[in-house]
């Protein structure tokens, strides 16, 4: 694995929004946030093959959209937006065109950790995973935001746009379900 010196998010959007250096700043961004990106996606879709094409997607999407990025925010929870909108469209298109309900939401994300051969954790890793699907889809992005992404509320507020005080305690109640499966 190659070292990357930190990248100064503030002088990362002067040269984002200037053509001049753009590109050169684009291609540092995706180095930058490519993986992490992924894995946000990866644990929304749980398939390696349609995290990776949404990746693709998040970056088309912020590039055509630098103009608008003002820097309210860090640049990364603007990606990790994108990402989290993409992958919520996506499941939801994916459920629309396998003519699931809600209540199918489960066993579809258990198909992909099933049917998933980059998955390569053992019986525990599967049973967790199995327990992480189970839950509201809000529940199951706080969660992972939280216990894998160690992602502070305050900024899982910005990026989902939900108070804090709401994610703390969908993330209990999240916490609460996957002990019981686990234990069950």
């Amino acid at each position: 694995m190659t070292y990357m010196a930190p990248i100064d998010e503030k002088e990362l959007v002067k040269q984002l929004q200037n053509k001049a250096t753009a590109h050169q700043a684009f291609d540092a961004l995706i180095k930058k946030y490519s993986q992490p990106v992924y894995w946000q996606i990866r644990k929304m879709v749980m398939n390696h093959d349609d995290a990776n094409e949404l990746v693709q997607n998040v970056f088309i999407k912020a590039w055509n959209n630098l103009h608008n990025f003002r820097g309210d925010a860090k640049l990364s929870t603007w990606l990790f937006k994108i990402a989290v909108n993409e992958s919520i469209n996506f499941i939801n298109k994916e459920k629309q065109r396998l003519q699931l309900n809600e209540d199918s939401d489960e066993d579809y994300l258990l198909n992909n950790i099933e049917a998933d051969e980059y998955f390569d954790g053992d019986e525990i890793q599967k049973e967790l995973q199995k327990a992480i699907a189970a839950l509201p889809e809000k529940q199951r992005l706080v969660f992972n935001m939280r216990y894998y992404d160690e992602m502070k509320y305050e900024e899982m507020s910005e990026i989902l746009g939900t108070s804090v005080g709401a994610l703390k305690a969908s993330y209990h109640h999240a916490v609460k379900k996957v002990t019981d499966a686990l234990l069950a």
